[in-house]
C-alpha cells in the first residue's frame, strides 16, 4: 500500500497521437520515493514508454506531492517538465519515444516555473534566490541567532528542521494560514531565456511573458486549475464564473455571452474545462458532493445548449487523489484521464468523446487491484436532521452474514483510492481484512463559523450510519474505533471527550489548547481565523470558552502519531490525558510536516494503527515477539487500576 504507483498530469501532444504523464512511487528499503516520465499512444493504445526520470517528487509545505504538468513542443517531439534531480530543481525535456534525455536549464537557483514560446523555439524560466544564497542566510541566521517573529514557525525546530525541494531547510510562515517555505522565498523572481537551439541564455524581461503566454487560457486566480479557454481562431472563450458548487458555465463571444442552464451544468462542482475545436463543444468535469465526490464527463455544444454525457464514474476522472490539482487532457478525440475510485487504484485511461468508451493505457498497480479479499461499497445517508452524508464502506470479502463486525470510521474527505484516509494513516482495506469493517466519511454539509457545530454534524452523521449498519446485522455498535488527520483529527477529539460512542481513537493534528495558542499567536492572520472558526480569543479574553477545548477526559484509549512539526503544540493535551490517568499513548515522527512523507514512517503509522485497532476492537495481539512491549503498554493502558477515573467514566455521556 505504501509502494503504490501514483499518477499525475496528463497531456495529451498537439497532434492527438500520445500522452505524457508521470508516475511516482515510494521505495520502503530507501525510504524515499522515485519519479518517471512516461509516453503512451493514444493511435494504437499499446502500452506506455518510460522516457525520463522524474528525480525526486516536489512537495508543499503540508507534504503533499506537487503534480508538476509537462508541456510539449509543438511538433510533438519533446516534452519539457521540472525535476529534482542532483539537489536542483532544473527543466530537463525527454524525447517521446524515450531516446534521449536533455537538461535545459543549469541555473544557480531552483527553477519554480517554466513556459515554451509558441514556436517552440525558447524556453522562459523563473528562479528567485539562489541555492548558495540561501543556504549561506540559513548559516548566518545560526550564528547570530534568530529573531522569533510572526514568521517564523515556532513549533519546530528553528533550524533546518523540514525537507525543501530535497534538502533539510529553515522555513517561514508565507502569510497563508499555516502554509510555509524556504528561508528567502519572497526573494524578488528572475526571469531567464534560453535560445533552445544554441542553449544561450539571457535574462528575460516583463515584455517577453506575451511571447510565452498560453493563448488557449488563462488560470483562475483562486487556484491552479484553467477555467477559462479560448478557441483556437480567438473568437470564442468559455469560461467559469462563481466557486465551488455555484459555479457557472458560459461561452463569450464578440457579440454575446451564453450560459449552459442544462441541470448537468448545475449538479456539482465543475473542476476544468476544455474546448474541442473539431466538434465546437466545452468538454467539462463535475464533482458531484452528494454522490460521494464521483466525478462526470460532459460536452457542452453552446450554440444549440445541449449538454451530454460522455463518462460518469464512481469515482475520479481527473486525479488518482483530489480532483482540483489535476485535470483530463483534451484533444479532438480522446480524453484522458487518471482514475481512481475507492477500491480501483489509479491508473491512465482514454476515453472517446464519441462513445464513452474506456480503455486502460497504463496501470502501475494492476496486482494490487487485483486482490480480492475486501469488498467496497458506496453509500449515501441522512441523519435525524435530515443532513446529507456519503462514505466508503470496506468489509471482509467472505465475513459471514450473522457476524456483526466492529468498525473503523475515518471523517474529512474520501476522493479517489482510498488507502487510509486523509494522509493515509489508516489503512482501511487492511483494517478489513482483519475482520473490523472500516469506513471513510466525507464531511457533511458545513455549520458556518462555528466549529463545534460541524464537530456535532459529524458525530450526529456517525451515529446514523453506524445505526443504520446495526440494523442491517452488520456491525457492532458497541465496537466503533476512529481516526482523522487534521480538521479530521479536530472531530476525532471532541467526539472521544464529548460523547461515548467510541470505543478506541488515533489522530495524528494538533489539539487546539492555550499551548496551541500561544505557538501561533505571532502570526499576523490567527487570531482573526481563530475568532471566526473557533470564536476563541486570547485564553485570558475568552476563558469560558477555552474551558470547553481544555480536556478534562477522554472516552476512550487514544494513540496519537503526530509530525515533529506539530507535536510540541499538543503536548498541552496530552501530558494532561496521561498525568491524570487517562489512557493514551504518543509517537512523534521526526522530520515531518502535516502530512507524513517518509516511506518507513507511513510503513510504521500503517502497522501500529491496524494493531491498535485490532487490540481494542478485537482483543487480538499480533505474536510477532519484536510488539511484546507494545502489548505491555496497551495491557496496562486498558487495566481499570492504571486508568483511574478515566476508565471509570466511560458511558456517562451520550
Amino acid at each position: 500500500m505504501v509502494e503504490i504507483g501514483d499518477i499525475s498530469n496528463p497531456v495529451i501532444s498537439p497532434d492527438g497521437g500520445r500522452v505524457a504523464f508521470r508516475v511516482e512511487r515510494a521505495s520502503i528499503e530507501r525510504n524515499s520515493y522515485t519519479s518517471g516520465w512516461y509516453v503512451a499512444s493514444l493511435r494504437t493504445q499499446t502500452g506506455a514508454v518510460s522516457v525520463g526520470d522524474g528525480g525526486e517528487p516536489l512537495r508543499d509545505s503540508s507534504g503533499y506531492s506537487i503534480g508538476d504538468t509537462p508541456q510539449w513542443s509543438p511538433d510533438s517531439i519533446w516534452i519539457y517538465y521540472r525535476a529534482l534531480l542532483n539537489g536542483e530543481v532544473q527543466v530537463w525535456r525527454a524525447a517521446a519515444d524515450g531516446s534521449r534525455v536533455e537538461q535545459v536549464t543549469s541555473d544557480e537557483a531552483d527553477v519554480d516555473a517554466f513556459q515554451l514560446s509558441r514556436d517552440g523555439r525558447r524556453l522562459l524560466y523563473s528562479v528567485g534566490a539562489t541555492r548558495r544564497e540561501i543556504s549561506a542566510a540559513e548559516e548566518k541566521e545560526y550564528d547570530a541567532g534568530i529573531l522569533i517573529d510572526g514568521t517564523v514557525p515556532v513549533g519546530q525546530n528553528v533550524f533546518r528542521s523540514a525537507y525543501v525541494n530535497g534538502r533539510l531547510a529553515t522555513q517561514r510562515y508565507t502569510g497563508n494560514w499555516m502554509a510555509r517555505a524556504g528561508l528567502l522565498h519572497s526573494a524578488p523572481r528572475h526571469l531567464r531565456v534560453v535560445e533552445l537551439d544554441s542553449g544561450t541564455v539571457n535574462d528575460g524581461a516583463p515584455a517577453d511573458l506575451a511571447s510565452f503566454a498560453d493563448e488557449r487560457g488563462t488560470a483562475d486566480p483562486s487556484s491552479d486549475r484553467l477555467l477559462a479557454t479560448t478557441t483556437l481562431s480567438g473568437s470564442m472563450t468559455a469560461y467559469v464564473s462563481g466557486a465551488g458548487s455555484e459555479r457557472r458555465l458560459h461561452v463569450r463571444g464578440r457579440s454575446s455571452d451564453i450560459s449552459c442552464d442544462v441541470d448537468a451544468c448545475r449538479s456539482g462542482t465543475i473542476e476544468s474545462i476544455a474546448w474541442r475545436e473539431s466538434t465546437g463543444e466545452v468538454v467539462f468535469s463535475v464533482t458531484v458532493r452528494d454522490s460521494g465526490y464521483a466525478q462526470s464527463l460532459y460536452a457542452w455544444n453552446p450554440v444549440e445548449n445541449d449538454v451530454r454525457l460522455i463518462v460518469a464514474s464512481d469515482g475520479l476522472l481527473s486525479g488518482n487523489r483530489t480532483p482540483n490539482r489535476s485535470s483530463c487532457s483534451i484533444s479532438s478525440h480522446f480524453a484522458a484521464c487518471v482514475t481512481a475510485s475507492a477500491g480501483q487504484p489509479p491508473r491512465v485511461e482514454a476515453i472517446d468523446l464519441n462513445s464513452g468508451v474506456r480503455t486502460v493505457l497504463f496501470d502501475p498497480n494492476r496486482s494490487l487491484a487485483e486482490v480480492d479479499t475486501v469488498e467496497t461499497r458506496s453509500l449515501a445517508w441522512s441523519d435525524s436532521e435530515g443532513n446529507r452524508f456519503t462514505g466508503q464502506l470496506f468489509l471482509p470479502a467472505n465475513s459471514k452474514s450473522d457476524e456483526r463486525l466492529p468498525i473503523f470510521i475515518t471523517y474529512y474527505v474520501c476522493q479517489g483510492y482510498l488507502r487510509g484516509g486523509v494522509g493515509d494513516e489508516w489503512p482501511l482495506a487492511s483494517l478489513a481484512a482483519s475482520g473490523i469493517a472500516s469506513m471513510c466519511v466525507n464531511k457533511g454539509p458545513a455549520v458556518a463559523g462555528e466549529r463545534t457545530g460541524n464537530f456535532a454534524l459529524a458525530a450526529s452523521g456517525i451515529r446514523a450510519i453506524v445505526g443504520q449498519l446495526d440494523e442491517q446485522g452488520i456491525v457492532d455498535p458497541q465496537r466503533i474505533g476512529m481516526g482523522g488527520l487534521s480538521f479530521g483529527s479536530e472531530v476525532v477529539l471532541w467526539i472521544v471527550e464529548n460523547t461515548n460512542l467510541l470505543t478506541a481513537a488515533s489522530v495524528t493534528s494538533t489539539a487546539v489548547t492555550p499551548t496551541y495558542y500561544w505557538f501561533h499567536a505571532l502570526q499576523p492572520d490567527f487570531s482573526d481565523h481563530l475568532q471566526r472558526g473557533w470564536q476563541l480569543a486570547a485564553p485570558y479574553e475568552t476563558p469560558d470558552r477555552w474551558a470547553e477545548f481544555v480536556p478534562t477526559r477522554i472516552n476512550a484509549p487514544l494513540l496519537m502519531q503526530m509530525p515533529e512539526q506539530e507535536y510540541l503544540q499538543t503536548m498541552e493535551y496530552y501530558s494532561q490525558l496521561v498525568s491524570t490517568g487517562y489512557p493514551a499513548e504518543m509517537f512523534v515522527f521526526p522530520h515531518e510536516p502535516h502530512v507524513k512523507i517518509q516511506p518507513r514512517h507511513k510503513l510504521a503509522a500503517y502497522e501500529r494503527n491496524l494493531d491498535w485497532f485490532r487490540f481494542w476492537l478485537l482483543g487480538y495481539e499480533d505474536p510477532d515477539p519484536r510488539k511484546d512491549d507494545q502489548y505491555r503498554r496497551w495491557t496496562q493502558l486498558r487495566d481499570p487500576q492504571h486508568a483511574g477515573a478515566g476508565r471509570h467514566a466511560l458511558g456517562e455521556l451520550s
